[in-house]
């Protein structure tokens, strides 16, 4: 009636609709229902644009990426005449007004849109009630990455889409343009990978309570970069077994030396191993840099076992020699090279090589020699000192034991062929 028209007008509460509500016949319609609500399933289209990767962590296992994310379906109440038949366009503050599908990122932690300076949305609206709806957002989603082959693996990752109300009764999700329909910016890198695929699929996923729901799959596959692993673990590795070789030319009467040298390889391959382990995953089950730092750990620790089988056989020769001598001459004697061997000093006088069963401190020894004959001791010092200088290479290779002889090589040869068999193995 005219009473009711005049009483709608002079409420100050209404709020009048704006112009593009009015084309669009928005309060004409209840659009808390989908389009076609009752029939068949509304079809809606998706293609995706990836901006960017943005990271990747293996420690917490997910991916975050950047990327436009555009939905296409028709909803005829939305359809409005046009002369020129032109679209129009519109942001996110007619959204809430309107249905708009519900498609979320299964397996996602965290998404959000974009909203500087104002919120990433577009949504277009053509003549005959086609809609395009088109969002940015930043999403960090699960990766299941398997580390077996670390790090010379390869990761295969997955931005799962798909509708959270509607099920295939309602809604049928479906790439718009088919394998084109995904889309990715051509300078897209990573600092660790190399982007070998990018592919779109789709499925169904099934769920106990509500039934089946179309779902849509963004594969990629990444490659890691080897060189960084290789400058930090690999050729650090490499360089302490190699180095632990460096024993076996040593003399094998220099305990310190060798000692010191094997102590060293073997707390810097731990090093190694734990800033390797400490920027990776706890997982239950062994990755391929763990299988070659371990057979690495393992070689220079072989290293040290060496050296003590080799000092331990040299100490039983040395005794059942110096018995022999006693027994022919009455008295334990030897040479200054083999006394070195038992106290660890130097003798410069030929008392100090005539050693009684239980041998004195080297120091107490140096004392009596000194106070024995001071001036007599310099010369026979002097020459001994000089035929040293010219017959170190010679005392070395006399004094080898068989087991360094043997380690030069087989050290090195089986190294060179585990080499071999990791690297075939695993590229």
């Amino acid at each position: 009636s005219k009473r009711e028209i005049k009483l709608r007008k002079l409420d100050s509460t209404k709020v009048r609709p704006l112009r593009s509500e009015q084309l669009l016949h928005i309060e004409d319609h209840d659009f808390a229902l989908r389009p076609g609500f009752g029939g068949s399933p509304i079809p809606v289209g998706i293609d995706v644009q990836v901006e960017s990767i943005d990271s990747i962590s293996e420690v917490d296992m997910d991916f975050t990426m950047t990327l436009y994310l555009r939905h296409y379906w028709k909803d005829e109440r939305l359809s409005f005449r046009s002369n020129k038949n032109k679209s129009m366009t519109f942001d996110g503050r007619l959204i809430k007004k309107i249905w708009v599908p519900d498609v979320f990122f299964v397996h996602s932690k965290r998404s959000f849109i974009h909203d500087t300076t104002v919120e990433n949305i577009m949504l277009r609206v053509y003549p005959d009630g086609n809609v395009l709806f088109s969002l940015r957002i930043t999403v960090s989603a699960m990766c299941f990455m398997d580390f077996s082959r670390f790090p010379l693996d390869t990761q295969n990752c997955s931005l799962e889409l798909e509708s959270y109300a509607y099920n295939e009764d309602d809604l049928m999700l479906y790439w718009k343009h088919g394998n084109k329909s995904l889309s990715t910016d051509e300078h897209i890198s990573l600092s660790q990978f190399f982007i070998e695929e990018f592919s779109a699929s789709s499925g169904l996923a099934f769920y106990s309570s509500t039934g089946w729901y179309n779902r849509l799959f963004i594969n990629f596959a990444l490659r890691r970069h080897i060189f960084f692993f290789v400058l930090q673990s690999y050729f650090p590795a490499m360089l302490m077994v190699m180095l632990s070789w460096v024993s076996f030319w040593i003399d094998r009467r220099a305990v310190p030396a060798r000692v010191s040298l094997g102590i060293t390889t073997v707390l810097t391959m731990s090093t190694i191993m734990t800033g390797v382990s400490a920027s990776m995953p706890q997982v239950s089950y062994i990755k391929a840099v763990d299988v070659y730092l371990w057979i690495s750990f393992l070689f220079v620790f072989l290293s040290v076992i060496e050296y003590a089988a080799v000092n331990y056989l040299t100490t039983i020769e040395e005794r059942k020699q110096l018995k022999k001598r006693g027994k022919a001459s009455g008295m334990y004697s030897m040479d200054a090279v083999q006394a070195m061997a038992f106290d660890g000093c130097y003798h410069d006088t030929e008392e100090d090589m005539d050693l009684s069963p239980f041998p004195e401190p080297c120091e107490e020894n140096e004392t009596r020699a000194s106070q024995t004959n001071i001036s007599n001791a310099d010369t026979p010092r002097l020459k001994r000192k000089r035929s040293l200088k010219g017959n170190v290479g010679r005392i070395i290779l006399q004094n080898n034991h068989a087991i360094d002889t043997y380690s030069r090589i087989i050290f090195p040869s089986v190294y060179i062929v585990f080499n071999f068999f990791y690297w075939g193995l695993y590229i």
